[in-house]
């Protein structure tokens, strides 16, 4: 379920039949063996990055109810150029305090002194998630579905540390397959330690999906607040924040996270108190 703060109601999630299909039948989870494999993805990538896949837009908007208004106004080549297209500048603001680093659904768990913390009845660590042994003390984890603006910026004004990449399965990220699997443990992922003015030591981690052709970063060393650190191509997928210092965390997303809710966010709007 999702919690609109904008309306302060509740929406039902309804699930894909296509992924009903790949994660609850014996048939499926032959399939999906295969469908979250790099060469699949590689292979649809190729597709939506040709001129074939621009039919695919208009249909896409329709079904999605994308308000094409806040987006910049340019001629698409392929769906995936349509699928990174860039916001307009005046329809984000960079509020203070905390922020949503993208468009998404916002889940915030506290880890505990073990480094531990639960997500969709599964039990993560720190270590599985990041490959090594570090300390922190909140787990933000922003799921960004098909239909959100898949560009996604820096927390803090700061530095980067150092960066590294794991190589995993394509999992997607709906809450069917995160049920069934330790998504943000298999799945590959980009996992950047920042160092930042406010927030101190910070893991930044982007997280492959289903489908997912690549995720890009900037070729940046220093940052600002707001400032975009990368992007997204075609397919929905997560953003990991890992923070070590001690936030106020608006008590609304907590309750919603506690009762298996997540909150619409939007890039750049608070969700400190």
């Amino acid at each position: 379920m999702l919690y609109d703060p904008k309306k302060d109601s509740y929406i039902e999630l309804e699930t894909n039949k296509g992924l009903k299909f790949l994660y609850n039948t014996l048939l499926g989870r032959i399939i999906l063996k295969i469908a979250t494999t790099k060469l699949i993805a590689n292979i649809y990538a190729k597709y939506m990055n040709s001129k074939l896949s621009i039919k695919k837009i208009n249909k896409f908007i329709k079904e999605n109810n994308i308000n094409m208004d806040e987006y910049e106004e340019v001629k698409y080549n392929s769906f995936n150029d349509f699928f990174m297209r860039k916001i307009k500048d005046n329809k984000r603001t960079i509020e203070d305090n905390l922020i949503s680093v993208c468009d998404s659904k916002l889940s915030v768990y506290k880890i505990n002194d073990d480094s531990v913390f639960d997500i969709k009845n599964s039990k993560y660590t720190v270590e599985e998630l990041i490959g090594e042994k570090r300390d922190y003390k909140y787990a933000l984890i922003f799921r960004l579905c098909v239909d959100d603006y898949h560009h996604y910026v820096f927390p803090d004004d700061g530095k980067i540390v150092r960066s590294k990449y794991i190589n995993g399965k394509l999992h997607t990220v709906q809450p069917i397959a995160l049920k069934k699997y330790k998504v943000f443990h298999e799945n590959s992922r980009e996992v950047t330690f920042l160092d930042c003015d406010n927030l101190g030591d910070v893991c930044y981690i982007e997280v492959g999906a289903m489908m997912i052709g690549k995720i890009v970063n900037e070729p940046i060393k220093e940052f600002k607040k707001g400032q975009e650190k990368g992007h997204f191509e075609f397919g929905g997928s997560t953003i990991i924040v890992l923070l070590n210092k001690d936030v106020d965390i608006n008590k609304k997303i907590l309750e919603n996270t506690d009762n298996d809710i997540e909150t619409i966010v939007k890039l750049g709007e608070s969700i400190g108190k």
